[in-house]
């Protein structure tokens, strides 16, 4: 059956139909463009996305340009060098069937071709913008390497930006020659089966030129080989990954390097002789030539150096190469100031008292742990199902009044938003009305109350305490993921207390508005929702805020930079502003050895909490600085970066490409800059490198008899390496407690501990960023984290006492094991906190206390340390079966204050009863009534007092977990 031509009105719905798709095809390329741009602009960083995205298309079409003229002209040349037809071979006879089919099609299929390899040569250059700002752009580092003696800049900026383009020529040349090789074969020029000269004279020549331009791109990379010594990373027994010349390099491969280059210039200029010459004989020979020297002087010939001049003396061999590696490597992490001081490892005070007292002086311990307490903070302050705080907790400085950064180590977290806890799902509950969290929530972390709960210093909903009045509102943060639209007709939950709901409509410009129907039609496509095109809940002033989380934004709006893994809140002149550190790498550095950030920053923590890694532009790196720190306001998304090192060229060099975008370190105002601390990412890179570059000799190096690793975290199970932890305290060179970052070493292959390493964490002192690394004798024996860990749960009282706060359905769960040096030996602290029952938080128990083979275990960390020490320990009881105290009966002559001490006897007993059956609540219950009666008997005594009368004062009385305030020897900081 025959069919015929669709009618006019189905072409013209299949026109249709085409013409629609091609224009839906269209917007929707339109709207990531024109989303992403009005995104910059609402963050006032339109010129980062501006100078991108030009650079991008500059490079697309410059290199995608020269790609395709490149391939197309040396096809037209090609045919237009196309030998005249004659009697033909077979072979020629069946090209002649190709000829003619395409014959019609020659310049759309030119056309094809040209466009073809010019998009995928412009796509691959434009993702090679930054290579091309940091080249355009570089500043001088002002140091020379040791080999070449040409400024770092040159292998930082330069040399990649060359073998950019080297292998940009390399590409263009293999390209050309393919092409220009079967145009000559489709049209003559080059014959297989055919009788006679397998070429012609142009194609030879042709062909020839091409192949010697390869061959002179090949002796350029010889020449860049040379400078590329100097970066090149190779194994080596003395490290995991070495970076440099070594012996071999120097004395081998870079002779080879250059005669090799001269051979290939040689074997290029015979290429092109064939020009005149017309005959293959000598290049093919020079090309063997080059080939062969490649081998034997490329390969065979290091080879045999390496084997018989340096294995039998390696030490002396590599010894001067080590020397510049150790030295380019300490200066490219910022380790090279690090103090390394003997330490003894044990004390030699006999005054136990004194000891104790040194402890207070020397830190102030922390005994709530940020990474246990989260769900502590999430079930006594969360206060709605739809607010939620982050798994890990940050730790800060504030002073007694809340109201700066100060002598107290505070833990701290945002009440955010949490989508999941909504009462009902749907799209204007979770994107219109739940938009956002509300108050921090600090707590003491030095104290925890009777109960084992952090004490709180800012807490409820609005939060109340020591920070004041500041903008509680958290519409950006750690857990903000999805998209809302605020400050249109409909109005959004603020927070809710017991006279209800209270509403709110977000006043601030920040976000992107939605008023312009273009907006909107381009949102609802960029998310794939409808409903933002003609939702009635979208009006006059309504604003989309999206890209929330701290680190995506300053991400966005610094796509140079690499940005640390913990962005922390503080509330800073009135609003809760993020604060995150960033990072500018290179992997250029000369004869640094090279890391893995993705490895090197991974710990216990970020192994459960992914939102914790660091978020790097540049896995492998050489070179790191915490160049940048950067804020985002949790009300207005607002994104400040500030330039912290003001010596960095990397950093200069992309303040150069992006000019504005960073401000200059003056504008730090007093407030932030008391909550900026040492961060941790870099931290955990350099406590990685200085594992094994802390020795500066060479020799010792090379023995690898001091290298070093960090332990793993042995409160878990997980394997992961310890993290650092965050605390003030004392080294023995300082005067007085500071904000710190710690950290432990253990020897490699074993347990016991190595070293003790510090970093002063408090920005703005002149201390900040200075390494203090204490180094243990190699000829004793000091306990190491997972050998105390071990020790604490070896003692058969402490195993007993675990053994029974395990019982039933409760757990226990360790906190941060504290190191902190102490008058030459070493203090090890450790929070347990229990989790069951009733309860479905954990809450702090005991302290597990270790000092000089002195263990204690007890309800409070003045208890513990008191124990250790032996100070007050006439006064203190034995302990009972529980690992509480057995109290003595109290005992008063006054029958009102006496009846309130048996209340008090009763409730204490209860609670030790319920203690030992793992019954949070009934003992819950028990320390209320104990804190009852207590009182009682006080307001009793006092009235007594007050009245005349003669009535002694109770002579004991039950003391359940008291806090460390309620000792006499409390911390500083509680």
């Amino acid at each position: 059956m025959r069919v015929g031509r669709p009618s006019r009105r189905a072409r013209t719905l299949l026109m249709t139909l085409g013409v629609l798709a091609v224009l839906g095809m269209a917007f929707t390329m339109f709207a990531g463009f024109w989303t992403d741009w009005l995104w910059y602009r609402s963050v006032n960083y339109s010129s980062v996305f501006t100078t991108t995205l030009w650079t991008k298309i500059g490079l697309f079409f410059v290199f995608g340009v020269l790609m395709a003229l490149a391939v197309g002209f040396n096809i037209w040349l090609a045919h237009r060098l196309r030998p005249p037809l004659s009697a033909m071979s077979m072979e020629q006879q069946n090209l002649d069937r190709y000829r003619m089919g395409i014959a019609p099609y020659k310049r759309w299929l030119l056309l094809g071709i040209v466009s073809l390899v010019g998009l995928i040569a412009g796509a691959s250059a434009s993702s090679q913008w930054r290579t091309w700002l940091m080249w355009v752009n570089g500043v001088s580092f002002g140091q020379k390497d040791p080999q070449f003696h040409l400024d770092i800049s040159f292998y930082t900026f330069d040399l990649p930006w060359y073998r950019f383009l080297l292998g940009f020529g390399f590409a263009a040349a293999i390209l050309s020659v393919i092409a220009a090789a079967l145009t000559h074969y489709l049209y003559g020029g080059l014959r297989i089966t055919s009788p006679g000269a397998r070429a012609t004279a142009a194609a030879t020549g042709h062909l020839s030129v091409l192949l010697g331009v390869f061959v002179a791109l090949k002796a350029v990379a010889y020449w860049l080989d040379r400078y590329g010594l100097a970066v090149k990373s190779s194994d080596f027994k003395a490290t995991d990954s070495w970076t440099g010349l070594r012996y071999v390099d120097a004395n081998a491969y870079l002779p080879a390097k250059t005669i090799l280059f001269c051979i290939a210039v040689i074997c290029a200029l015979l290429f092109f002789a064939t020009l005149w010459r017309r005959t293959w004989q000598l290049p093919v020979i020079g090309f063997g030539l080059m080939v062969l020297s490649a081998i034997l002087i490329g390969g065979l010939y290091p080879a045999i150096v390496q084997k018989f001049q340096v294995q039998p003396n390696e030490q002396a061999k590599e010894a001067p190469y080590v020397e510049k590696n150790l030295k380019a490597t300490r200066e490219a992490y910022g380790i090279d100031d690090a103090s390394v001081k003997e330490y003894d490892g044990k004390s030699t005070q006999t005054d136990k008292t004194k000891l104790r007292d040194d402890v207070d002086a020397t830190a102030s311990i922390r005994v709530v742990d940020p990474n246990v307490v989260s769900p502590t903070f999430q079930q006594l302050q969360q206060m709605r199902n739809y607010y939620a705080f982050p798994t890990n907790l940050d730790v800060d400085r504030y002073s007694k009044d809340g109201k700066n950064a100060g002598d107290q180590d505070t833990v701290i977290g945002l009440r955010e938003l949490n989508l999941a806890g909504i009462p009902k799902n749907n799209w204007i509950n979770d994107h219109f009305r739940y938009t956002h969290g509300y108050g921090v929530v600090a707590a003491k972390g030095t104290e925890a109350d009777a109960e084992g709960r952090p004490v709180f210093t800012e807490s409820n909903l609005p939060s109340q305490g020591d920070l004041g009045t500041y903008q509680q509102r958290v519409y950006y943060g750690e857990k903000t993921t999805e998209y809302s639209i605020v400050g249109g007709p409909q109005k959004e939950i603020d927070y809710s207390d017991d006279n209800g709901e209270k509403t709110y409509s977000y006043k601030d410009k920040s976000g992107v508005n939605l008023s312009n129907p273009i907006n909107r039609a381009a949102y609802a496509v960029a998310f794939s929702e409808p409903q933002i095109l003609y939702s009635g809940a979208i009006g006059e002033g309504s604003r989309i805020l999206y890209n929330r989380t701290p680190k995506q934004r300053v991400e966005a709006v610094a796509p140079w930079l690499t940005i640390d893994g913990d962005a922390y809140p503080a509330v800073v002149n009135g609003k809760i502003q993020w604060i995150v550190d960033a990072y500018t790498t290179t992997n250029g550095y000369p004869y640094a050895s090279r890391t893995t950030l993705g490895d090197t920053t991974a710990d216990s923590l970020t192994a459960t909490n992914n939102s914790r890694a660091v978020v790097a532009q540049q896995n492998q790196v050489n070179y790191i600085r915490n160049s940048v720190k950067a804020t985002v306001d949790a009300y207005t998304g607002e994104v400040k970066l500030y330039q912290w090192d003001t010596k960095d060229p990397v950093l200069k060099t992309w303040m150069k490409a992006f000019p504005g975008t960073v401000e200059p370190k003056k504008d730090i105002s007093t407030d932030l800059m008391a909550h900026l601390r040492y961060p941790q990412d870099l931290f955990k890179v350099q406590r990685e490198l200085l594992a094994r570059y802390h020795v500066e000799d060479a020799d010792t190096f090379l023995s690898g008899s001091e290298v070093w690793q960090v332990p793993d975290d042995p409160t878990n199970k997980s394997g992961d390496a310890v993290p650092p932890y965050y605390l003030s305290m004392k080294m023995p060179d300082q005067s007085a407690q500071a904000f710190s970052l710690t950290t432990t070493f253990t020897p490699n292959g074993r347990d016991n501990l190595s070293a003790f390493m510090s970093v002063d964490a408090e920005a703005g002192t002149s201390d900040y960023g200075k390494i203090r690394i204490l180094k243990l004798p190699t000829n004793t024996t000091v306990n190491g984290p997972k050998q105390v860990q071990s020790q604490f749960n070896s003692e058969q009282d402490i195993a007993e006492t675990i053994s029974l706060l395990n019982r039933g359905d409760s757990n226990v769960e360790y906190g941060n094991l504290l190191t902190v040096p102490l008058d030459g030996g070493l203090l090890y602290v450790e929070p347990v906190y229990v989790r069951g029952g009733g309860l479905k938080y954990p809450l702090l128990r005991k302290v597990l206390v270790t000092y000089g083979g002195n263990t204690a275990f007890e309800d409070t960390l003045d208890e513990a340390l008191n124990k250790v020490f032996g100070a007050d320990g006439s006064t203190t009881p034995p302990p009972d079966d529980d690992g509480g105290t057995t109290k003595p009966p109290p005992t008063s002559s006054n029958p009102t204050v006496q009846q309130a001490l048996d209340d008090a006897q009763k409730a204490f007993d209860a609670g030790q009863e319920a203690l030992k059956k793992g019954d949070w609540e009934a003992y819950g219950r028990a320390q209320e009534d104990l804190e009852d009666a207590l009182k009682r008997a006080e307001n009793a005594q006092a009235a007594a007092d007050k009245s005349g009368g003669s009535s002694a004062k109770p002579s004991s009385s039950p003391s359940p977990r008291s806090s460390p305030s309620s000792s006499p020897r409390s911390s500083p900081s509680g």
